[in-house]
């Protein structure tokens, strides 16, 4: 596979980006929905922003209050046995059978704009940015479809009820209309298809089971983009391979003459996340056609490997120009690149 990353990677690090939030930092920002709109590119940012700690064995977590519409902070002692530190991007509860956690960051979403789709400029204000219960630990890596003039942007909502999948509607980037929950928790990475099949509006789910089954993709169909419904089991894991830990979606998916492109994101056990492709039939998306026998992109680049939380490359959105796919991708939890591909390169890679 022939993969061309950019000279600019990474696009977008932590500093470049100002915090939001007073005594703050930004750790990440990173797993951008992608959109196309006039004659700009926009990454809808995942902004993680994570409170300041003057004490090195005190780790603070923040909560939006929506009481308060002010953000509160929860402080931890790190030699407190109840809690696991082990994970920097959570505070876990060992004394409750559930595993109760807390998060050390609050993520948003912020818009960076681009003429050129490699130098971007960032909005000094988040686009969309918690409002409810449901969103009290943070909204984060959203997807963007275009059906007609709207733009749909839903994105995993963090609470301690769980983690869901909420949406908004633009046709501006200014005015948002919210429309809540559409996959309820414990689910994440939805992604519906640009258009209607067959009369009915497709998406893309993946629910994380904690008793029997595991973290895989399924299908749902709606017929107002709100109400969900005929789940059906889509792709599993494999056993061995790039894509044997958990898998779920990645960019939206588009249409070819051959079938519906996905590109997903495949780790293994080892939490190492890869991308690959899944070719759905295009008057019925439950059939799978074929599917990547190894990664289309994986991470080598250092800014890939080191970060945050490394050996991580995860797209939320993808364009496609004639046989150029252009990937953008979150990089080690930590900031934004995008690789260009061959979609001819990608669809001989399928078996």
């Amino acid at each position: 596979m022939n993969i061309y990353r950019y000279e600019e990677n990474p696009l977008i690090t932590p500093e470049d980006v100002k915090p939001f939030h007073e005594g703050f930092e930004v750790i990440g920002a990173f797993n951008a929905g992608i959109a196309k709109y006039k004659d700009e590119i926009l990454m809808l940012l995942r902004v993680a922003e994570r409170p300041r700690s003057e004490q090195p064995n005190i780790v603070k977590a923040p909560i939006y209050n929506p009481a308060t519409q002010a953000v509160d902070l929860v402080e931890f002692r790190t030699d407190d046995v109840r809690y696991d530190f082990s994970d920097p991007r959570v505070i876990r509860d060992v004394t409750q059978s559930a595993g109760f956690a807390y998060l050390t960051s609050l993520s948003y979403i912020r818009i960076a704009r681009s003429k050129d789709g490699r130098r971007f400029t960032i909005d000094d204000k988040p686009f969309v940015y918690p409002s409810n219960p449901l969103e009290a630990f943070g909204v984060e890596d959203p997807r963007v479809t275009q059906i007609g003039d709207t733009y749909y942007i839903y994105f995993s909502v963090v609470s301690p009820v769980g983690i869901g999948e909420s949406m908004v509607s633009t046709q501006d980037f200014v005015k948002v209309t919210h429309h809540g929950m559409i996959f309820c928790p414990d689910n994440k990475d939805v992604l519906i298809f640009p258009e209607k099949i067959n009369g009915k509006y497709y998406a893309l789910h993946r629910p994380t089971v904690k008793s029997i089954g595991s973290p895989e993709i399924w299908i749902a169909e709606s017929d107002n983009l709100l109400h969900w419904g005929n789940h059906k089991h889509l792709l599993g894991l494999r056993e061995g391979m790039w894509d044997g830990g958990r898998i779920g979606g990645g960019a939206v998916p588009f249409r070819t003459d051959k079938g519906w492109l996905e590109l997903y994101h495949g780790a293994t056990k080892e939490h190492r996340y890869c991308m690959g492709a899944v070719l759905l039939d295009l008057n019925d998306p439950s059939n799978v056609l074929a599917r990547s026998g190894k990664p289309i992109l994986e991470p080598d680049a250092g800014y890939e490997k080191n970060g945050f939380f490394g050996d991580v490359v995860f797209s939320c959105g993808a364009l496609v120009e004639g046989d150029v796919v252009k990937i953008y991708y979150g990089v080690a939890d930590t900031s934004m690149a995008c690789a260009e591909l061959s979609l001819q390169e990608i669809m001989d890679g399928l078996i």
